[in-house]
């Protein structure tokens, strides 16, 4: 944990958004999607890895009201806090590493766009596996996003996991069944193309 944590340490203390090839000046894709699923406002959300992404801020304008952002950097949720400036008070910040997190709640949404294809060990995996299955309610979804085997290798310099829509499913088969999967080329701040995989789950 201490390696990967100085790595993110490092890259949110000394690069900003228009620096790293995550960034989304407006997460519309997962937004679209949430809005499918016409959860009420008061829904337990959580964005696993959101950093200093600007999904919380979209959130927050749709009138959600209990969200929770985790991240492994510290300095990423505090470039986020600063920029939500008195609304970060009505988030739940959280600084852990995925495969370490043990929540107290239970989530009615689950979002990671980009952290679970970070794992690349089938302990990492299977701790989030067991993680993601223990920690949405009954009937609660998943929206999960990682690089397709048409995307990148690496990201960040390192090495990731790729997935195809159905080696996703075929992961989280145990306790999620499919609402829909997608992929989406998403276009960095320095013009060049990563090629997503999506899939939309909802607990059994």
């Amino acid at each position: 944990m201490e390696n990967q944590k100085s790595h993110w340490e490092n890259v949110f203390a000394n690069k900003n958004p228009n620096e790293v090839s995550w960034t989304q000046k407006y997460p519309k894709t997962s937004i679209d999607y949430l809005e499918t699923l016409n959860l009420p406002l008061t829904s337990t959300i959580i964005d696993v890895g959101g950093g200093d992404s600007n999904l919380v801020d979209a959130l927050l304008e749709k009138g959600y009201s209990n969200i929770t952002v985790l991240d492994i950097s510290e300095f990423a949720l505090e470039k986020a806090k600063k920029r939500l400036g008195s609304k970060a008070d009505l988030v739940h910040w959280i600084v852990s590493d995925i495969t370490e997190f043990n929540p107290e709640i239970k989530f009615d949404f689950w979002h990671d766009r980009a952290v679970f294809h970070f794992l690349t060990t089938k302990e990492g995996i299977n701790k989030y596996v067991s993680l993601i299955g223990n920690a949405i309610n009954n009937q609660g979804h998943f929206l999960l996003g990682t690089f397709s085997e048409n995307g990148p290798l690496k990201c960040s310099g390192l090495e990731i996991t790729q997935y195809s829509e159905s080696k996703m499913t075929e992961t989280f088969k145990e306790n999620f069944e499919v609402v829909r999967c997608f992929t989406e080329d998403h276009k960095t701040p320095f013009d060049t193309i990563q090629n997503f995989q999506f899939c939309g789950f909802k607990k059994k």
